[in-house]
């Protein structure tokens, strides 16, 4: 399942991703996000979106490993350390507007829970990010 990862640039961007080559993708507070974060698998695709300032997706990387930390303290929920790779810078970023238009984005979790950090994505909203 592929997965939109949203970040705000002036924290971490798509650059800093590029430069660093690997992060563990953290500071993910909403519950629904930790349980998506949680299911990912090695080797998923995701769409790095930069939220707040552009508002645009951006670029792509991949799961490299999905672990869970010890919960601090024991009654919290685990926190999943995802770690990812940076991919490529899409061709063509892709503005909110643009997104929000798009027929395969309707219905989206991304338009109904916008506040959310994780979405996961459908095959044909991933291949519209990277191709459409």
């Amino acid at each position: 399942m592929p997965y939109l990862l949203k970040s705000e640039p002036e924290k971490y961007s798509f650059d800093d991703l590029l430069r660093d080559g690997e992060t563990i993708w953290d500071g993910i507070k909403n519950p629904q996000a930790l349980i998506t974060l949680r299911n990912m698998k090695k080797g998923e695709d995701c769409v790095i979106y930069h939220s707040n300032e552009g508002k645009a997706a951006i670029g792509l990387a991949k799961v490299v490993s999905v672990e869970l930390a010890p919960p601090e303290p024991p009654s919290k929920m685990t926190t999943p350390l995802v770690r990812i790779k940076a991919g490529k810078r899409l061709k063509r970023e892709k503005p909110l507007a643009e997104i929000r238009d798009a027929a395969v984005f309707h219905g989206s979790i991304m338009f109904r829970q916008f506040r959310l950090s994780v979405v996961p994505l459908t095959d044909e909203q991933f291949d519209w990010l990277v191709h459409g």
